[in-house]
């Protein structure tokens, strides 16, 4: 086979094409954030309102996963994920037009129907476009837009409002989802060998086995770095990936990896409604000096997102458990540090970063995880399943904040999601780490091989 340097690098294209669509989609939800002070105040909303109406978008979200996985099944990507990148853009929009409370609560609901395929959509091109060698980081990539979007969000948001007002955050907001939507339908493909831009050379790179700079692909047991204590203690398995929809569903580790990510997501999501508000009423910072500290979590959660992937691909050789157990007990330690954090806007700054690192680490392995624990072709349902998980997790935390803040204080709060990241972890010691054993073609059978000694 040719190697590397020879075929064409679209599949970064497609990244990059991953990292704005997203960037975008994350921006058109972590808007709200720094808006609610100002919509409670017009509208008289309740810290539990609040709460609500963030929840809401992760409900609909959620409920689309499922039914939107099975779809790119059937009919693939393309189509699917350019509407869903304008309805995005027109779900923001009406945000802004909004008169009452009620219209806000659909409007974010909309966008969860709205966004909701975006994400497993991206999940199935980077499980095409991308060797296994790079999925984790190419998924830490795609995974570190949406922190991107909430650090560079909260001074935008600030200068928009101070500038025009809080409607025109959703206005302004709504338009580059259009511009992308038009750009990925005539750019990505669903399969890089119908891509006019990928050459064959980069297709057999893509669809190599190899786990190093594309030689010809193994057809017998892939091969990782020897790391016998380490491979006992995170349960490394052989397996053959699960290859029909009904193994899929039965199977704890799909179950285990959502429910962790479930608990995970729910942290971030509370971070992300809720710090501007808690910047404001609590440290009393003005609106600019929010709009610095409240970015801060999310300049940590790119570098995180982006040091993970790396790190599970390359140093931990695709193994996905360990930065998913580093990321779970480190977040309970950060919950717990925030509640004695600094009043000076720098120390908080700086804590939020490590927060933020810390968090994202293994935020992403836990959607490639199934990557190499069901047949190619099946990605899109258990990513939807993870996916669906998490989303209910997005919409469980928020509102769980809000309830707890009209009854008790922010140290609650900070120990509530130090409990949900403790769940994190002990979810993740119960699944297996996956080692699939063969190249499996769509029709192979699907077992899940136990072994009692670890995969060198």
């Amino acid at each position: 086979m040719a190697s590397q340097s020879q075929a064409s690098r679209y599949r970064w294209i497609v990244l990059l094409l991953i990292f704005l669509s997203y960037m975008i989609a994350g921006a058109d939800r972590a808007n709200i954030g720094v808006v609610v002070p100002f919509m409670k105040k017009e509208f008289e909303l309740s810290n539990t309102d609040i709460g609500a109406m963030a929840s809401l978008f992760y409900l609909g979200y959620a409920f689309i996963q499922v039914p939107v996985g099975l779809l790119y099944e059937k009919f693939g990507v393309r189509r699917i994920f350019t509407f869903a990148m304008v309805a995005t853009s027109l779900s923001t929009m009406f945000l802004g037009f909004a008169h009452s409370a009620l219209q806000l609560k659909i409007g974010r609901v909309l966008l969860g129907l709205a966004e909701g395929p975006i994400n497993v959509g991206i999940l199935t091109v980077i499980n095409r476009w991308f060797p296994p060698h790079e999925k984790a980081t190419a998924v830490g990539v795609f995974m570190s837009s949406i922190k991107f979007a909430p650090a560079v969000v909260p001074p935008l948001c600030a200068f928009i409002i101070y500038t025009f007002g809080w409607r025109e955050v959703f206005y302004i907001f709504a338009l580059p989802g259009l511009f992308i939507a038009a750009i990925w339908f005539f750019c990505v493909s669903d399969d890089p060998r119908r891509s006019r831009f990928a050459n064959a050379q980069e297709v057999a790179y893509i669809e190599s086995t190899a786990v190093t700079d594309g030689s010809a692909p193994t057809d017998g047991v892939k091969t990782r770095a020897g790391w016998p204590i380490l491979d006992r203690l995170i349960m490394a398995r052989e397996i053959q990936p699960l290859a029909d929809n009904v193994a899929i569903l039965r199977s704890w580790n799909v179950w285990g990896c959502a429910l962790g990510y479930g608990f995970i997501v729910g942290v971030a999501y509370a971070i992300m409604t809720w710090v501007p508000t808690y910047l404001i009423n609590v440290k009393h910072y003005p609106l600019f000096q929010m709009g610095f500290v409240a970015a801060t979590p999310w300049v940590g959660a790119i570098i995180g997102n982006l040091i993970g992937g790396v790190l599970s691909d390359r140093l931990f050789d695709k193994r996905r458990k360990p930065v998913m157990i580093l990321t779970a007990a480190s977040t309970v330690l950060m919950m717990y540090a925030l509640i004695y954090s600094p009043g000076d806007p720098f120390l908080l700054a700086g804590l939020f970063i490590a927060t933020g690192i810390l968090l994202n680490l293994g935020y992403s392995t836990f959607l490639v995880y199934p990557m190499g624990l069901v047949a190619k072709d099946k990605v899109p349902l258990a990513s939807a399943i993870v996916n669906t998980v998490g989303s209910l997790g997005g919409a469980f935390a928020p509102f769980v904040v809000g309830m707890i803040l009209d009854r008790y204080s922010w140290d609650m709060v900070f120990l509530f999601l130090a409990a949900s990241s403790l769940a994190t972890l002990a979810l993740v010691l119960t699944i297996i780490e996956p080692i699939a054993l063969f190249r499996q073609a769509p029709s192979a059978p699907v077992t899940e091989v136990p072994r009692t000694e670890p995969i060198a």
